[in-house]
C-alpha cells in the first residue's frame, strides 16, 4: 500500500494506494494482514479514495484464442495484477462456492472463499440427492446455485472464475480495513499509483521456487499468465502477453532452442493458436539440466503414482506399480483433443532420459494409456534386454460427446 498523503495523527490525509504487482497467492489472509499492518501504524481513518491499481499488467485480461465457453471455469480465469486465491492451490481470479444442506425443505446454504461481492441466485434445495450445479453467468458476477443435496448430506464445492477481479479484490479489502477500525471516507478508484507515491506497508510475493511447485505440480494455468506478463514487464516495462513471449522467445536460443519453430500467444497453452513440436520440448528440457536453477525445477514436476497430492501433482495416479513409479518426472498438458507429457525418466540400466510426447487431434477419448505405455518402457528399458512391444489400440476408447471436462488435466476438476 502506498499514498502521497501524509499521515497527521490517526489521519491519512489523501488516497490510499492498494497497488497489485502479479502475485497469483494472494489469499484472503493476505489482505487482511495488509490492512492489520496499517492500522498497527496508528492509522484510523484516510480522508481520500481507496484506489486499487492494477497497471502492473495491461488491461487484457483474458488470452487470444481462448474459449470463450471456457470463461466461467476457473482454470481460464482473469489475469489481473491485483487478484485473489482461494486457498492454497493458489488458483488466482476464482472463487470457491460451497453449497451445504440446510434443514429439510429448506434452500440450500451458499458460502463463497473468499467471501467476495458476487450476485447469487439460490435455488438449491434440501430434500433429495438429485446433485447440485453452480455456474456464472459469462461476462458477469451472477452466480446460479440449483439442484438439491440431502439432509445431512456431504456439502458440494465448486470452483469458478471471477468477472473483474480488481474490483472485487478492491471491495474486499475495504472490508478488510473496516474490520481493523480503518475508516476510508472517499469511494473506491481505479487508476495508477504516483511515481512519488511512498510505501506504507507491503506483502512480499514468496520465491519463485516455491511458487514453481503448485503452478508445475497442479498445472496452473493462471501462474503461467502471471509470470509470463511479469517477464514482459521486467525486461521492457511492459505487462503484456506478448511483451512476455518476446522475452521468452529471447531467451530459448540460450536453452537450445529456435524460437521460429513455434508459435506462441500465452503462457499456458490454452491458446488453440498455440503451436509447439516435440523437439522443441526436449531441446528446452536437455538444456535445462545444465542450468543453476535445474534441481528446484525439477523437484516441481510432477511425480508419477507418487500419491502425495502436491508431490504427484497430475502423476500422482498414473503408472502405479511400474518402473515409472516415483522415477518419472514429468509436466503433463491436456484440453479437449490434445495431451501431452514431457519430462525425465531413469531407465533400468540408470540411465537418464528426455522425452516428450504430444497427441493432437484424436477423436477418442485421451490416449494417456500410450503416454503411459511409452514412459513404462523407457523406465523399463535395459541394455540387450529386449522389451515387448507397445500394443496398438483395438479401437478408440468411447468419449462422451459434450463432456468436456473429463478431457481437461485431473488437476482442473480437483480431480488428482
Amino acid at each position: 500500500m502506498r499514498s502521497t498523503a501524509a499521515v497527521q495523527g490517526t489521519v491519512l490525509n489523501g488516497d490510499l494506494f492498494l497497488r497489485g504487482t502479479g502475485d497469483p497467492t494472494m489469499l484472503a489472509a493476505d489482505y487482511d494482514d495488509l490492512a492489520a499492518k496499517l492500522a498497527a501504524t496508528g492509522v484510523r481513518t484516510v480522508s481520500g479514495a481507496l484506489v486499487a491499481d492494477d497497471s502492473w499488467f495491461d488491461s487484457v485480461p483474458l488470452g487470444t484464442g481462448w474459449a470463450w465457453d471456457d470463461e466461467p471455469y476457473y482454470f481460464s480465469a482473469q489475469t489481473s495484477a491485483l487478484t485473489i486465491a482461494p486457498d492454497v492451490d493458489f488458483d488466482a481470479g476464482s472463487v470457491a462456492v460451497k453449497v451445504s444442506p440446510g434443514a429439510q425443505g429448506q434452500p440450500a446454504v451458499v458460502t463463497l472463499t473468499p467471501p467476495l461481492d458476487l450476485t447469487i441466485n439460490n435455488t438449491a434445495t434440501t430434500g433429495s440427492a438429485d446433485g447440485v450445479f453452480v455456474h456464472r453467468t459469462h461476462g458477469t458476477n451472477v452466480v446460479s446455485v440449483g439442484g438439491s443435496l440431502a439432509v445431512g448430506g456431504q456439502p458440494y464445492t465448486e470452483y469458478i472464475s471471477v468477472n473483474d477481479p480488481t474490483t472485487l479484490v478492491a471491495g474486499l479489502f475495504r472490508k478488510s480495513l473496516q474490520s481493523h477500525g480503518i475508516t476510508v471516507t472517499g469511494g473506491t478508484q481505479f487508476r495508477e499509483t504516483p511515481s512519488s507515491a511512498q510505501v506504507l506497508v507491503d506483502h512480499q510475493s514468496m520465491p519463485l521456487r516455491e511458487l514453481l511447485v503448485t503452478f508445475l505440480k497442479l498445472s496452473n494455468n493462471m501462474h503461467a499468465e502471471m509470470l509470463i506478463k511479469s517477464m514482459g514487464r521486467k525486461a521492457s516495462g511492459e505487462g503484456s502477453w506478448a511483451a512476455g513471449i518476446r522475452e521468452l522467445e529471447a531467451r530459448l536460443p540460450g536453452l537450445g532452442a529456435d524460437p521460429l519453430t513455434m508459435n506462441l500467444f500465452d503462457g499456458s497453452g490454452l491458446s488453440r493458436m498455440d503451436l509447439l513440436s516435440p523437439d522443441l520440448f526436449v531441446s528446452v528440457l536437455r538444456a535445462a539440466r545444465t542450468k543453476s536453477w535445474f534441481q528446484p525445477w525439477y523437484d516441481a514436476l510432477p511425480i508419477a503414482a507418487v500419491q502425495d497430492r502436491i508431490a504427484g501433482g497430475t502423476l500422482r495416479n498414473r503408472m502405479i506399480g511400474t518402473a515409472a513409479a516415483n522415477n518419472l518426472h514429468a509436466k503433463t498438458g491436456s484440453m479437449t483433443g490434445v495431451t501431452a507429457l514431457s519430462g525425465y525418466v531413469t531407465n533400468a540400466d540408470g540411465r537418464k532420459l528426455v522425452f516428450s510426447l504430444l497427441q493432437n487431434n484424436f477423436v477418442s477419448g485421451p490416449p494417456k494409456d500410450i503416454e503411459d505405455a511409452v514412459a513404462v518402457r523407457l523406465a523399463s528399458d535395459k541394455a540387450g534386454q529386449s522389451q515387448p512391444k507397445i500394443q496398438a489400440r483395438q479401437q478408440p476408447a468411447p468419449v462422451e460427446k459434450g463432456n468436456r471436462l473429463d478431457d481437461m488435466e485431473c488437476s482442473w476438476r480437483k480431480a488428482c
